[in-house]
């Protein structure tokens, strides 16, 4: 049995994100990315104390968030590109995550960037 070169937690989140943008975030996916069966794969992620559908759902919120604050594509184009099946299930999802709206966090973002502090109820990562 040859050693397996296991990825870096980093290199995991790289390979979501750019399973997301192929439309194809699945542990299937992410191990085929990573180049490791998606047993080893399960393993890895169980060994770091997370599993595929955590990190995925961390790499969801993560870039949600930056879209949100970096960009003015419509919630429902952020949710489509996230494997939202319609932006209010995102809205859904985000609001239960952050605690505020999308276009609220939006809106408290952009008065940040211009001179206001933005009120934000949780930082851009899911707590346990």
């Amino acid at each position: 049995m040859r050693a397996v070169r296991l990825p870096s937690s980093e290199a995991i989140r790289a390979a979501i994100v750019a399973s997301l943008r192929h439309g194809d975030a699945t542990i299937n996916g992410t191990a085929r990315a990573c180049k490791i069966s998606t047993r080893t794969l399960q393993r890895h992620l169980g060994r770091m104390g997370t599993s595929h559908s955590r990190m995925l759902a961390e790499v969801r919120l993560d870039v949600a968030c930056h879209l949100l604050a970096h960009s003015s594509k419509r919630l429902s184009e952020i949710a489509k590109f996230l494997g939202y099946a319609n932006a209010s299930s995102f809205s859904r999802t985000f609001a239960r995550w952050m605690k505020v709206q999308p276009v609220v966090y939006r809106r408290q973002q952009l008065a940040g960037k211009h001179g206001q502090a933005p009120h934000r109820k949780r930082p851009c990562a899911i707590d346990g």
